[in-house]
């Protein structure tokens, strides 16, 4: 017979700790509901068993091997832990002007990181795709301490650094013409597609997961008009084929109609924001099977923290965004989730699903592109995405019905990544 945990003496016992529990045998999972992503619907109660932190069985009904833990979610809703497929997990939240990093060291980016990290996994998001930090390799640093298990917080893909232009969008700029930046504030500057293809082998040499370029201005960049094009077609090219050669994908932040249709014809994996994405932009991502990571919640979150310029460009072109987005939808573009967490407060990353579920998508769509989605876009639909055998048993719980209300989501009550867990309510 298995043995029952009693979570809340566990909680008392080991709350101080990270994880809250490492199960050394296997657990079996008893779920009241389970949202299957992959079927696109509520299977009802299950049962999962887990073992060395992958997913072994799931069904109505396991034998419980011998020595195995039970581990009664009954009362919750179980999904597969979620993706935020753009995410900045160094940014200072307090202090929103780029200036700010002269006053940072890299040191104290990578330790002020770490309550980031913890925050976004304990509300259930238990992978991201972290694209890019002003001061560069903070976020491979970022990503490996986790990796070790030296701190908490999600799985993550990271691009090491902005890839821009002299002053670009995602660059440290402002400031007066005869300073001269620390050498992790300008690593990502290119200016022709040879000096792209340069960052690109530099940052690859680095272990980053992804590439990050602009296609377009920035609204969180003093001087950036982000409707205007940045990158050239050739670069943005250059960055695609040489990411490609290093097994990467590109992802590029575009704002503007033009710079958006031209990074999709370059290669592009996604497109991030869209903001201002016409009707061709959207046939093109439909032909090219480019990927939206709408970032939608940013609008509720550039404000008093940010320099007025930032504001008045925030005003000036979201407003048309939600319009965009719908119309994305309806054309069947693929939609990934994303917030740009960082620009908003780190643990609300959920709050972009009602936004999404506001604008056109169902309560199903929201969730799968949070999980099998992005697990596609990432490349890692094989490990992450959905409750199956065989994948990493990333595994949340909710009280409530998220296909009825989207807005449960907000309350993640419980957190296992890779079999251990992180959060029990």
């Amino acid at each position: 017979m298995g043995k029952r945990i009693a979570c809340a003496g566990l909680i008392l016992l080991m709350g101080c700790l990270q994880p809250l529990y490492a199960w050394e045998a296997a657990i079996v999972i008893r779920a009241g509901h389970l949202i299957d992503t992959e079927k696109g619907r509520d299977v009802g109660p299950q049962m999962i068993l887990v073992r060395d932190g992958r997913i072994v069985e799931v069904a109505p009904q396991i034998a419980i091997p011998t020595g195995a833990s039970v581990l009664d979610l009954g009362g919750y809703t179980v999904l597969p832990g979620l993706i935020d497929a753009h995410t900045h997990l160094t940014i200072d939240l307090v202090d929103q002007d780029p200036l700010a990093e002269l006053k940072h060291t890299a040191a104290e980016r990578a330790f002020s990181s770490i309550p980031n990290a913890r925050a976004v996994l304990r509300a259930g998001f238990t992978t991201v795709r972290d694209l890019g930090s002003y001061r560069a390799l903070v976020d491979v640093a970022l990503r490996d301490a986790i990796n070790r298990g030296d701190v908490e917080g999600p799985r993550m893909f990271v691009a090491g650094a902005y890839l821009t232009i002299n002053g670009g969008a995602g660059s440290v700029s402002g400031f007066a013409a005869d300073v001269t930046l620390p050498w992790d504030l300008r690593f990502g500057a290119a200016n022709s597609p040879s000096e792209v293809r340069e960052r690109v082998r530099a940052l690859a040499s680095q272990r980053v997961d992804v590439i990050k370029m602009f296609a377009t201005g920035a609204i969180l960049t003093h001087n950036s008009n982000p409707t205007g094009r940045e990158f050239t077609p050739e670069e943005l090219a250059a960055g695609a084929e040489e990411a490609q050669n290093f097994g990467l994908k590109l992802a590029v932040h575009a704002h503007g109609a033009e710079g958006i249709k031209a990074a999709i014809r370059a290669g592009a994996a996604s497109i991030e924001h869209g903001t201002l994405m016409d009707d061709e932009g959207r046939a093109l991502m439909k032909e090219h099977g480019t990927y939206l990571v709408p970032t939608l919640e940013v609008r509720n979150c550039v404000g008093s923290n940010y320099p007025a310029e930032f504001v008045s460009k925030a005003q000036k072109i979201m407003q048309a965004q939600l319009v965009n987005f719908r119309k994305a939808v309806e054309a069947g573009v693929k939609i990934a989730f994303g917030t740009d967490i960082g620009v908003c407060r780190f643990g609300d990353n959920a709050r972009e699903f009602k936004l999404m579920v506001d604008n056109g998508m169902t309560p199903m769509q929201a969730i799968q592109s949070a999980t099998i989605v992005d697990a596609e876009l990432l490349g890692q639909a094989q490990q992450i995405g959905s409750i199956a055998p065989g994948k990493w048993a990333d595994i949340i719980a909710v009280r409530a019905d998220p296909l009825a209300d989207i807005r449960t989501l907000e309350d993640v009550r419980f957190v296992m990544k890779e079999g251990r867990i992180y959060k029990h309510d």
